[in-house]
């Protein structure tokens, strides 16, 4: 074995590090942009905000041009001020002798009945001003509400420090759940580890199933019900139901209730519509999730008989280069190295944003040409489409095409979508152009919309009604799309009552 050396040419490809930024821009969503914008702004400092810098520039102005305003003002205040005329003209008043000659009481007369300090919103009357709950930055959690009353109930230190835990081991519907510990242990761990005996947890746990809401804090969902019926005073028969026959309930099988509990039918559908008012989900109003606003990336608006495409620039930050910097690049060579590795870093970002932009508007344009039928006629008419489609027409790659239309949304004059949304696989029709899955989609929710409540649709009759328009689809294609939409099965979507 011996070491030598070898010259050879290959190709390969090299990520460079403003490739793989190019490549993360483009698969941001807008959100994400911002935020990267935003970090990139405090971080280099070559980089400026147009926006800020104008506006900046015009408070500037602004406030110089409102100083002799506000100057007059102050001074106004004070020409009120009426000074004793001194006996002899000649005199001249000390600095003691001044503020002995001041009329203070129709200063401040005259203070008092000035106009009040105007504020970002002025109110005609205190009655019109915001309530205390109005005013408040966050709302009040399920766990901040449970607390607040298991501080100001009578329990003693121990039940308290139980209650605590119970209510730190709440998940978001509100139920009691320790991970790892089957629900019937839970209350036997948890008052273990607060020091007290387990017969006394049960007690406490029974009390804070009454706070408000009620039924917080249950281990089952039979638990939950049972505790808001014991604490409405419904009925026996409401809690023999709930007790026994959730299963049946569930599966909306009345007679086997009926027969069971030896009543009428129409005493369960009763039973069954009081149960449909009670709360499964005791937490569901003390939820911390904000809702998420989507901003759309680009605007399609429709001028005459054509659609142009047009990207959302509002609310991005227009970044521009330093003026400053870059005439210290030439006044001081000590600092040109650092400057210049900025200067490539904020030019880089700039272009790749602004490739981000077009590239976005590229591929939208596209896909208005191809789904134009759905932008004319409706969802009815929207084309199977897959990604190689646009990415032959655009001359770019299909993951290009993917990172593009990835949480990226566009607004139509027929509502906002986002652009993953015009991708369909097709479904085959008789005798005519292959339909998209998302109008097969559409077609079932309107065919169950349109539906007998007490006499629903099966999945094989949806079957053959979409046979009638010409689409061959299989029933568990059927059942999976239904699914996808959330719709229930026939079974469970029959009102009896």
């Amino acid at each position: 074995m011996e070491i030598k050396q070898q010259l050879r040419l290959s190709q390969q490809l090299v990520m460079t590090p403003q490739l793989q930024q190019a490549i993360k821009l483009l698969q941001m969503s807008r959100m994400e942009l911002v935020d990267l914008v935003r970090e990139e702004l405090l971080e280099n400092p070559i980089l400026e905000d147009q926006v800020d810098v104008d506006s900046n520039a015009g408070a500037a102005s602004t406030a110089a041009t409102e100083a002799p305003a506000e100057m007059s003002a102050a001074e106004s205040a004070f020409e009120s001020v009426s000074f004793n005329e001194a006996a002899n003209a000649d005199v001249v008043p000390d600095a003691d002798r001044k503020s002995e000659d001041i009329d203070w009481d129709r200063y401040l007369e005259n203070h008092a009945m000035q106009a009040p300090v105007p504020t970002s919103r002025n109110y005609a009357d205190s009655d019109e001003m915001p309530g205390v709950e109005s005013t408040l930055s966050t709302a009040e959690d399920l766990t901040e509400h449970l607390l607040w009353q298991l501080r100001m109930s009578e329990l003693i230190e121990e039940e308290k420090r139980f209650g605590a835990l119970v209510i730190g081991n709440l998940n978001d519907d509100g139920y009691l759940r320790v991970e790892g510990v089957e629900s019937e242990r839970v209350v036997e761990k948890l008052a273990g580890e607060a020091g007290i005996d387990p017969e006394d947890a049960e007690e406490v746990l029974k009390i804070i199933q009454r706070f408000d809401p009620i039924g917080v804090a249950s281990r089952s969902l039979e638990e939950c019900l049972r505790v808001q019926a014991e604490h409405y005073q419904l009925d026996q028969l409401v809690l023999d139901v709930i007790q026994h026959h959730l299963k049946n309930l569930e599966r909306r099988n009345y007679a086997a209730i009926a027969k069971d509990l030896r009543v009428s039918l129409e005493e369960v559908y009763d039973v069954a519509q009081i149960i449909t008012e009670l709360e499964p989900r005791p937490g569901r109003n003390y939820t911390d999730e904000e809702p998420q606003y989507i901003t759309p990336d680009v605007h399609v608006h429709k001028v005459g008989d054509k659609y142009f495409v047009v990207a959302n620039d509002d609310g991005m930050p227009k970044l521009k280069i330093s003026g400053f910097y870059r005439a210290a690049m030439t006044e001081d060579p000590k600092a040109r190295e650092y400057i210049q590795s900025k200067l490539r870093s904020a030019q880089w970002l700039i272009r790749s944003i602004d490739q981000r932009r077009k590239t976005i508007v590229k591929v939208t344009e596209c896909i208005v040409d191809k789904q134009y039928d759905f932008f004319e006629k409706g969802i009815e008419h929207l084309k199977p489409m897959i990604l190689r489609d646009v990415a032959d027409t655009v001359g770019m790659h299909e993951s290009t095409i993917s990172r593009v239309t990835s949480n990226k949304y566009v607004h139509t004059p027929r509502g906002l979508f986002e652009l993953k949304f015009f991708f369909n696989s097709a479904i085959r029709r008789d005798n005519n152009d292959d339909i998209a899955s998302e109008s097969v989609k559409q077609s079932i929710r309107k065919i169950i919309g349109g539906e007998d409540p007490r006499n629903p649709l099966s999945d094989q009759k949806l079957v053959e009604i979409l046979a009638q328009d010409g689409v061959v689809i299989a029933r568990r294609t059927v059942a999976k799309y239904r699914e996808m939409l959330g719709i229930l099965s026939s079974s469970k979507r029959k009102k009896y009552f």
